[in-house]
């Protein structure tokens, strides 16, 4: 069954979020340390909520792994990635894990 993960970092009052360093620093990373294990991956930048509203989320990276196992690897070569997120955030990353339809 295909897997996903979904790491969401939601706005907050007080966060703050380089949006610079997490697409071109660690969206790297995450491919150096779990691409092997990862089928797509993508990762999308809070625009906006409902008509005027804020995007209740800075940013949502969405993972895609062929089957569990491959989730499972992705996740325990996931450490220095997860280490990484202080360095462009200070908001409490929400981790989803699903499996498409």
């Amino acid at each position: 069954m295909t897997m996903t993960l979904q790491v969401a970092y939601p706005v907050t009052e007080g966060t703050t979020f380089d949006y610079d360093y997490y697409f071109d620093t660690h969206m790297k990373m995450v491919e150096e340390h779990m691409g092997a294990h990862i089928a797509e991956a993508f990762a999308s930048r809070g625009v906006s909520g409902p008509p005027g509203q804020p995007a209740p989320f800075h940013a949502i990276a969405t993972m895609k792994f062929a089957d569990q196992a491959a989730l499972n690897e992705a996740l325990g070569a996931s450490g220095p990635v997860m280490a990484d997120i202080p360095n462009f955030t200070n908001s409490e990353p929400q981790v989803m894990v699903g499996h498409i339809g």
